[in-house]
């Protein structure tokens, strides 16, 4: 005798009973959601992060792969960072930093005031920025001025 099986239709879950999604629209945006006590709105730091990594890059004139592969970061990765899309870790960031011959120190600072002057702050002109000059001369990389609205000078 032989035996036959039955086959069972893939029973579903509820609708409700899937994790609820984020809030449409909210991921990817550059600020944070509105406030309901009239509060101005501060940028995401990752955004403001990946804003100065990427114009201290373009001054210097260096393509995302030469930088990704001197800091040791996939190019996806590296991108991904510049357009705010990624939380840079400490280590990340140091290391992109070392990539670009500028001091984190500098591009915080630079973050710092991008974040301030959106905030309503008054910077003063004199406490913009400035990176130094690469210290490997054969780089060719000429100190520039990130100001407080982080776009990126030669000095």
């Amino acid at each position: 005798m032989t035996s036959t099986s039955v086959r069972r239709p893939p029973t579903r879950r509820p609708s409700s009973s899937r994790p609820p999604s984020a809030p449409t629209g909210y991921r990817g945006l550059s600020a944070s959601p509105p406030t309901t006590d009239g509060r101005r709105q501060v940028p995401l730091l990752r955004r403001e992060i990946g804003d100065v990594l990427r114009s201290a890059r373009q001054q210097q004139g260096r393509t995302l792969r030469e930088v990704s592969g001197a800091a040791r970061v996939s190019l996806g990765y590296l991108s991904e960072v510049e357009r705010g899309q990624k939380e840079a870790s400490s280590e990340l960031l140091s290391s992109i930093c070392d990539a670009l011959a500028v001091p984190m120190s500098t591009v915080l600072r630079a973050v710092s005031d991008r974040v301030a002057a959106a905030e309503g702050l008054t910077i003063p002109a004199a406490a913009a920025a400035t990176v130094p000059a690469s210290p490997v001369g054969d780089l060719g990389i000429p100190p520039v001025v990130i100001t407080r609205d982080g776009l990126v000078s030669a000095a």
